[in-house]
């Protein structure tokens, strides 16, 4: 059994159901029923907020509650809290250059201190590795 954590966008595919933008590969990790999947909290409050600001368009998740419940009840998808822990390495974390997103670096920060392999569609994650982030990458056609 493999533990993944989904980065905001494939969540936001996921759910938006722009599935297409889900590789074949990481299709298949995420349909594995051996695999458990997870989102940090950060994801879900990065998600609100491209919804306030109208980045994005809520289809059917009124309320924050109505978010997280179909995330975990719709999608089988666990909401990971980001605690103190978390915090602790985010502090150490060499920010790689020109990557200065703070809802990546504490999802970045969320997968090392837990283990779990973050599976994001951008390319920047890669050079965190040599922080021991072990990453799939979700190649979009």
């Amino acid at each position: 059994m493999a533990r993944y954590l989904l980065d905001t966008n494939i969540l936001m595919f996921l759910m938006s159901s722009e599935l297409d933008d889900i590789s074949s590969d990481v299709k298949s990790l995420m349909e594995d029923y051996n695999n458990r999947l997870y989102v940090s909290s950060i994801s879900v409050t990065e998600l609100l907020q491209l919804y306030r600001i109208g980045k994005i368009k809520a289809k059917k998740y009124k309320t924050s509650t109505e978010l997280q419940e179909a995330i975990e009840k719709d999608y089988f998808i666990e909401i990971l809290p980001f605690a103190k822990e978390h915090t602790k390495t985010l502090e150490g974390l060499r920010i790689s250059k020109n990557h200065n997103d703070p809802f990546d670096h504490a999802i970045i920060s969320h997968a090392i201190t837990d283990k779990l392999i973050l599976i994001s569609s951008d390319r920047k994650f890669e050079d965190y590795t040599a922080h021991k982030l072990n990453f799939v990458f979700n190649n979009r056609r």
